[in-house]
């Protein structure tokens, strides 16, 4: 949408870890130095220990890590930690490829069988490092069980290095005095800080640049108010530069100054003054956006051809417990169940999906297997197909994703997501879900709405003429001066699968119902969360 206007080839600020982007401030050199130093030397085993402030950048040096460890090296990384110390033990062994069959709910013979497979690489010249990401959510006995792994070793040196990445509370955890054994055998320590002023400049340039920029959009008391509104923090920077880029292809503007940052950042981020309480009033300020939704579908008349407006007022998309300060994350055992338990009726989620838009209910017919189709002649459009979530996120509007798991299915709508996790609501339950877990459970699926002029109804294509054309060729060339009426030629297609090669989109020059949802990105409505608190 905005990057041909600013000349850049894909979107320089997208929150999704990629290693192209990375940007190395000295202390995130350091923390890197730090990890290597417990692969490469180690100390002669025990812990390294690397904390930080979410967003601060611990998953992009994990994955730096990855692509540059030693040849010499063999890694089990253990990603959700929320397991007991049985099924940590057998995360361990699947993660290195140990043949634990018979073994599992025994702890005594899987580290019995860890302890062979240690001996054997460390007999062929091998390192094995075990790497636990948000450490700071291992239960007690997972954690003592850690610890117990240290002590797998020969008579000169241990077997088994571990890395521990996680949020400042992990610093806190092996403080306590019942875990003091644990703390003294952590070898190094590193505590990621956010970026400073002067650093910010140079992570924003360094993403610009990548993404094929040429001219720095951003003046310097724009780039100083970033710094302030994010404290410094890497993914929270990349959430307010998108948006404000978005503001600032929107009023036509080549330069994003100090205004068009502080409006965007108060869009992205809860207030500062109110910084600790914004769960509590977003809670609110959904019950109060809730009981309009309400008063609207009880208003609209009947429609006999759409099963959504009959829905009852217990479905509308609110939280049972709108005080609740914090969001649930499911496991894969508790999604499994409430799939089973919700049915796969596509209603509760459109309807939550209308009263985002502030739609009335005769906006659309839904049908029972999910899609949806919109009233003639109006600016509303429904989407429906399957795509990967990147190119979904990429959309930033809410959508539809309908979840399996085995025989029983649910649709839900998509909130939010950040790198490590997505923001769903299924019924009247709001909850986040690792990004992963997702995966496993979603083959694609998706059906939404969008709004945009009346005439992109149906797909544009090669030699086709008339409003709709104009309009897309004004969205993609703002500044051009082709008259009204030009065909859709072979420089419109070639427009066209830019832009969808930069979003992720099929390639195919063809703009169909997401391209065309990707440039009508005007009109006010939901927008997706970016950081899930």
């Amino acid at each position: 949408m905005y990057l041909s206007y600013y000349g850049l080839h894909e979107p320089p600020f997208s929150i999704t870890p990629d290693p192209r982007f990375v940007h190395l401030s000295e202390r995130h050199r350091d923390a890197l130095a730090h990890l290597l130093f417990g692969i490469d030397k180690g100390g002669g085993g025990g812990f390294v220990q690397l904390t930080g402030e979410v967003g601060t950048g611990k998953t992009t040096l994990s994955r730096l890590l990855l692509e540059q460890l030693p040849e010499d090296a063999r890694i089990a990384l253990v990603l959700n930690p929320r397991q007991n110390a049985v099924e940590l033990l057998e995360t361990i062994g699947e993660e290195l490829h140990i043949d634990i069959e018979g073994r599992r709910g025994s702890s005594k013979s899987l580290v019995d069988a860890l302890n062979a497979h240690l001996l054997d690489a460390y007999a062929k010249g091998l390192r094995v490092v075990l790497l636990i990401d948000e450490a700071q959510n291992l239960p007690a006995d997972a954690l003592e069980q850690v610890r117990l792994l240290t002590n797998l070793e020969t008579d000169t040196q241990k077997l088994l290095q571990i890395l521990l990445l996680g949020q400042p509370e992990l610093r806190e955890m092996v403080a306590r005095p019942e875990l003091r054994q644990l703390a003294q055998r952590i070898t190094a320590r590193y505590h990621l800080t956010p970026l400073d002023a002067k650093e910010t400049g140079e992570y924003l340039r360094h993403r610009w640049r990548v993404a094929g920029g040429q001219k720095f959009p951003f003046e310097a008391k724009a780039v100083q108010r970033m710094h302030q509104r994010s404290g410094g923090v890497p993914r929270l920077l990349n959430v307010i530069a998108e948006r404000a880029l978005l503001a600032g292809y929107a009023r036509d503007a080549a330069a994003i100054d100090a205004r068009l940052v502080e409006a965007a950042a108060d869009e992205v981020l809860p207030p500062a003054a109110a910084r600790r309480w914004w769960p509590w009033l977003a809670a609110a300020a959904g019950i109060a956006a809730i009981a309009l939704a309400a008063m609207q579908w009880r208003a609209a008349p009947p429609a006999p051809s759409l099963p959504v407006a009959s829905a009852t007022a217990a479905a509308q998309p609110s939280s049972a417990k709108p005080a609740s300060a914090r969001i649930e994350t499911l496991d894969a055992g508790a999604l499994t169940q409430l799939l089973g338990a919700t049915g796969d009726t596509p209603l509760p989620a459109w309807q939550a999906l209308l009263a985002l838009w502030k739609l009335p209910a005769d906006s659309i017919t839904v049908d029972p297997a999910g899609p949806c189709t919109a009233a003639a002649q109006t600016d509303v459009h429904c989407v429906q197909g399957r795509a990967s979530l990147t190119t979904l996120l990429a959309l930033d509007r809410p959508q539809l994703l309908r979840l399996q798991d085995g025989g029983a299915s649910a649709w839900a709508l998509l909130l939010g997501a950040d790198p490590r996790k997505v923001r769903l609501r299924i019924g009247t339950r709001t909850f986040d879900l690792d990004r992963m877990l997702l995966q496993s459970r979603w083959n694609g699926d998706y059906a939404g709405l969008w709004r945009g002029p009346a005439a992109l109804s149906a797909p544009l294509r090669l030699d086709q003429s008339g409003p709709a054309v104009d309009w897309l060729r004004r969205q993609l060339s703002p500044t051009g001066n082709a008259a009204p009426g030009t065909p859709y030629d072979a420089a419109l297609r070639a427009q066209v699968t830019n832009l969808q090669a930069a979003r992720g989109l099929p390639a195919d020059g063809i703009a169909g119902p997401l391209t065309l949802m990707a440039l009508a990105d005007e009109p006010p409505g939901p927008r997706l969360l970016r950081v899930l608190d």
